[in-house]
């Protein structure tokens, strides 16, 4: 499994080792660690950023299997480096910080500086003729990082192992970069890596949870999903012709699970479109993970890809946030009810799964059983939140996408310029009517311009709060009569 999807990576420069890191070990090695009867998730690259959507210029952070990280460009070495977020001295929050002019990552709190490999290189308040900054203790920890079809990935193990762990790119793209176009999207979720893995896995769902969306329920049928290879790092499946997507009419889909964190289906119809639908799931803690939804197409028109091409990222982002939105309330609840049920009971007993729809689910159960995969055993979930907290998108993807953001303040302004306009038309408008010297002519042009700027700005409005928040009724559930 590994040979065919997970891609070695022979440049030294793309692995930056921690400071403290021994020699690499000199022999290929897979994810998961040493025991072959169980899979550690900090065995193995994960994703944690889109490298469009960082700046050089700001810190970064987020949080990978509980650890607290901040993300920085170096200058000097023009990498990306990821360090643990806690400052040696008296564990301050390093992204809270800031990049100083000779491109050192400078603690808030009192100054301590470090380089990109995790070295203090600075104590301000050390006196003449010391030199603590060199004991290992005035180190940070700086995890292996490398840049990947677009993608910074971080590698949480022993750092001495990372430059021989395979990370988990899509072998098609990894083919032939060029032939694809590819819409991204980034949100972090509310629930469980586990749930949003059995949730990619699923492609029954698809016709009712996005139905009006992507999904049809007018098309929903028998599926006979098989699992043609199954190890420890991963599977691979198929969903025949006969009875594949609409009904056959799509074509044969296959399914690739690379463990832990990537899924693709690959789709060709037969207009020879080609399509896949990737998902990196990157467990952030226990009932939190990032999803990192990737679209690579392949068209035989020339026209859709143009199309793609030049339309604005938020754009699709909006529809992205509008389809992950359809199921991501019933997950939320779904992986609470089963949390209560379950008991230590096996998956098989807490879920009812008799058909071949279900196969590619229960190939994960089995998987996590056999190898012990769960990330984060015995942990319980965090407390409930509301709906709007589920759906809200600010916090989730807003903030984490340089295209978004970028229309949101966009947006913001050109509602202050619309209103600066209704404001200057008003009073145009007030100049005839109250004899200030206006004409009819001017009077009537200026009352259509503030109602023109009136409804701008009411329209730049609702825009806008499709930013913030999601849609609160899916289109499964309104009604069509």
């Amino acid at each position: 499994m590994s040979t065919i999807s997970n891609q070695p990576h022979n440049s030294a420069h793309e692995v930056e080792l921690s400071s403290t890191a021994e020699q690499p070990l000199g022999q290929w090695l897979l994810p998961g660690g040493e025991d072959p009867s169980q899979f550690t998730w900090q065995d193995a690259w994960h994703p944690i950023a889109y490298v469009k959507d960082l700046d050089p210029y700001q810190l970064s952070t987020f949080t990978l299997l509980e650890q607290d990280l901040v993300i920085w460009w170096d200058q000097s070495a023009e990498t990306w480096r990821v360090f643990a977020d806690q400052c040696p001295h008296r564990l301050a929050p390093l992204s809270e910080g800031r990049l100083t002019a000779d491109g050192l990552l400078e603690c808030p709190y009192h100054g301590w500086a470090f380089s990109g490999l995790g070295q203090c290189c600075r104590i301000p308040q050390q006196v003449g003729g010391q030199s603590v900054e060199q004991s290992r203790r005035a180190c940070v920890q700086s995890l292996p990082t490398t840049v990947r079809q677009g993608m910074l990935f971080v590698y949480p193990g022993q750092s001495e192992r990372a430059a021989h762990i395979p990370i988990p790119l899509v072998a098609p793209l990894e083919e032939a970069p060029n032939k694809w176009i590819v819409l991204d999207g980034v949100r972090d979720l509310p629930f469980d890596v586990l749930t949003l893995l059995e949730n990619v896995l699923d492609p029954s769902h698809l016709p009712f949870a996005h139905h009006r969306s992507v999904g049809d329920r007018s098309v929903a049928g028998p599926m006979d999903l098989e699992i043609n290879h199954s190890d420890r790092q991963g599977f691979q499946g198929i969903w025949k012709t006969a009875v594949g997507p609409k009904k056959g009419q799509f074509g044969t889909q296959l399914t690739t699970f690379i463990a832990p964190n990537l899924i693709w289906h690959d789709l060709t119809t037969q207009e020879k479109n080609r399509t896949l639908t990737v998902a990196y799931c990157t467990p952030i803690r226990k009932g939190e993970c990032r999803l990192f939804a990737r679209f690579p197409f392949q068209f035989a028109s020339p026209w859709p890809a143009g199309l793609i091409r030049y339309t604005p990222s938020w754009v699709f982002h909006l529809l992205q946030n509008s389809i992950l939105e359809d199921d991501q309330i019933f997950l939320y609840l779904q992986e609470r009810h089963l949390a209560q049920q379950r008991q230590g009971m096996p998956i098989a007993q807490a879920f009812y799964m008799p058909t071949q729809a279900d196969r590619f689910v229960v190939a994960l159960h089995q998987w996590l059983q056999r190898y012990n995969a769960d990330p984060f055993p015995n942990r319980p979930l965090p407390p409930a939140i509301g709906r709007e907290q589920v759906i809200e998108r600010y916090h989730s993807h807003t903030v984490h996408c340089a295209s978004c953001r970028t229309a949101l303040s966009r947006i913001k302004r050109g509602r202050q310029g619309m209103v600066m306009g209704a404001l200057v038309a008003w009073i145009t408008a007030q100049a005839y009517l109250l004899d200030w010297g206006g004409t009819v002519k001017s009077a009537r042009v200026a009352s259509i311009s503030f109602i023109v700027c009136t409804i701008i700005w009411l329209s730049l409005g609702w825009l806008e709060r499709k930013f913030y928040e999601g849609r609160p009724i899916p289109l499964r559930n309104v009604s069509e009569q």
